[in-house]
């Protein structure tokens, strides 16, 4: 039986009138009372973070910043044995990003010394692991620390969590005044829907877990799922195995190589200027003007974002030029690396609009389908076998290894219970669509934020600089509340309903409603049926989004007063400053 230990609670100033340890306003019969206190005058806070990846890191720093000079405490757990999220977890060959690196970092922590365009996971997990040593952050970073429950306590205005050491399996029971969810939306892997998978006497993998030494050479090799993951593995693989089938449920748009497109566009002026290979890889000189030429390495970013950003046009369905244009340009290409081959063309190449489902680069996949080991097979999967995958013709493919490059459980529902003001949020997203505020609160959740919720900018390029703004948004809310008397804020429910109506008025415009099977839809679990809702994105661009939470909008926010006066955080009339001089002159 796990052990059961208790973390004592951060105190917490109150103002208490003898009522339950809550002042009321006069208008309900109880005499208010000025606080002895200056203007904004701070409680002490405990925050927990959820999530040690780059939203979770990222947040620690903004934390520190917004909030200096303030009393609070903050903790992070992180389940994984280190920190780094998706880039610790993913390690299958060929996994790198599809975001150019020189956009996938956070502003103040630039790196001239990516060695690719698209840097791996591991590359991007070390720049993860410095920040951790340059900004001093490991003391309050809980790594093999999974969280098992969260609870919204009314009465006491603070979230009860339940944490679990994964190495010792002792749970101990903390408290916080605020909870910040950064576990991310790609993050549980989970196994295809396919019956059967414990008969398969082979060996199963998946992308996610991809076993160390694990070996394909001489092998009959099956991969299941042609998103990202699998586009990336394959290739790598082809020259190994001894046969390859790979199983094609749903056709998916193939991007043109990034760097030869961007050499013919807008960014070509400096994209040219580079040095690198076919492959993306930055010559040493280059890297070394990279941190020797900071006005060119400033240009190159700005070259690369503003690339990034024009790309929302690519989504529009309704009288836009470019959808068409950028469908036209795929096609061809796509038609061209599968050698003009009408069976493959017909599989692989979608009907449905560019864009619908995830825009991916894939150097050499589809060049790969013309390898006379790898068969493409677009019949149904019916289940798992003993020596393979039975087909629902009734075709037995004999394999030695499946690969499930299948992802995530892509339900927006947490893998935990939430429980807040409506009940468990596990629940509440089962029966209802997932739907936030500005994809950073949650109706009936208090003093609760989530990084990337339902409604965020996912598909419209590098998290980190979003990540950024997004933790800015949340630390002024918090320090709003810790320093105006507020004991808890939650969006209101005409806010976060008024959000969802605009959002399912405004995604028919887009490419993501169209008629394809995509997670970015249905109820959030993933079932891509295509006549769902968008749920996982935001209805606008990039900048729009960042221009959106530019401002805290308090009047679409309820709150509760630790006075139940919201003017009591003026205090006795004077200021910190003031307060601070009187005590040094003994006044």
């Amino acid at each position: 039986m796990p052990r059961i230990t208790a973390k004592p609670q951060l105190s917490q100033h109150k103002e208490t009138n003898g009522n339950g340890g809550r002042a009321l306003p006069s208008m309900n019969g109880t005499k208010y009372a000025v606080r002895e206190s200056p203007m904004f005058d701070p409680r002490p806070i405990r925050i927990i973070g959820i999530g040690a990846g780059a939203s979770g890191i990222n947040m620690i720093r903004t934390l520190r910043q917004t909030l200096s000079g303030l009393p609070f405490e903050h903790v992070v757990y992180e389940k994984n044995k280190g920190i780094g999220g998706t880039w610790l977890e993913n390690r299958y060959p060929g996994c790198r990003c599809d975001v150019p690196s020189h956009s996938y970092q956070f502003s103040w922590r630039k790196n001239p010394s990516w060695s690719n365009l698209f840097a791996s996971a591991a590359e991007i997990e070390g720049y993860l692991r410095d920040i951790c040593d340059e900004e001093d952050m490991w003391g309050c970073i809980r790594t093999s620390h999974r969280v098992l429950s969260a609870v919204w306590s009314e009465e006491k205005s603070v979230w009860q969590v339940e944490v679990e050491n994964t190495g010792t399996k002792e749970v101990v029971q903390d408290v916080a005044d605020f909870l910040i969810d950064a576990s991310g939306i790609l993050n549980n892997w989970s196994w295809p829907d396919i019956p059967g998978r414990e008969d398969f006497e082979g060996q199963m993998i998946h992308t996610a877990a991809w076993p160390e030494g694990f070996n394909v050479d001489g092998k009959v090799v099956a991969i299941i799922g042609n998103g990202a993951s699998g586009l990336q593995v394959l290739p790598q693989i082809v020259p190994r195995v001894k046969k390859l089938y790979h199983p094609v449920r749903t056709p998916t748009w193939v991007l043109p190589p990034r760097i030869a497109t961007m050499k013919m566009g807008a960014a070509a002026p400096v994209i040219n200027q580079v040095e690198m290979g076919p492959d993306g890889e930055f010559t040493p000189a280059q890297i070394q003007r990279f941190r020797d030429d900071p006005t060119f390495y400033e240009l190159f970013i700005r070259t690369l974002d503003l690339d990034s950003n024009l790309k929302f046009a690519l989504s529009l369905v309704d009288g836009s030029p470019q959808q068409q244009w950028a469908a036209q340009k795929c096609r061809e290409f796509m038609t061209a690396a599968l050698g003009g081959d009408r069976a493959l063309c017909e599989a692989l190449i979608p009907a449905f609009p560019i864009g619908c489902r995830r825009l991916t680069p894939a150097p050499g996949y589809l060049e790969a389908m013309r390898d006379p080991k790898v068969s493409v097979v677009t019949e149904g999967i019916k289940r798992f076998v003993r020596g393979g995958i039975e087909l629902a013709t009734g075709e037995v493919l004999e394999v030695d290894a499946v690969i499930c490059a299948t992802g995530f459980g892509r339900s927006f529902r947490p893998p935990f219970p939430i429980v807040g003001r409506k009940g468990n949020l596990q629940d509440v997203w089962r029966v209802e669509a997932p739907a936030s505020y500005m994809s950073v609160g949650i109706a009936g959740m208090p003093n609760y934020f989530k990084f990337l919720g339902p409604h965020a900018p996912i598909a419209h390029g590098d998290i980190f600089k979003l990540s950024e703004h997004i933790a800015r948004y949340v630390a002024r809310a918090i320090r709003k509340c810790q320093t105006e008397g507020i004991l808890s804020i939650c969006p209101s429910d005409a806010a976060v309903a008024e959000y969802a109506a605009h959002v399912e008025a405004f995604m028919p415009r887009t490419a993501w409603a169209g008629a394809c099977r995509s997670w970015y839809k249905g109820d959030g679990d993933g079932d891509g049926d295509g006549d769902g809702s968008v749920v996982a994105l935001h209805p606008g661009s990039r900048l729009h989004f960042l221009g959106m939470l530019a401002e805290f909008r308090g009047e679409d926010w309820e709150y509760v007063y630790a006075a139940g006066n919201r003017f009591a955080y003026l205090g006795n009339g004077f200021t910190g400053e003031e307060a601070e001089a009187m005590k040094r002159m003994n006044m």
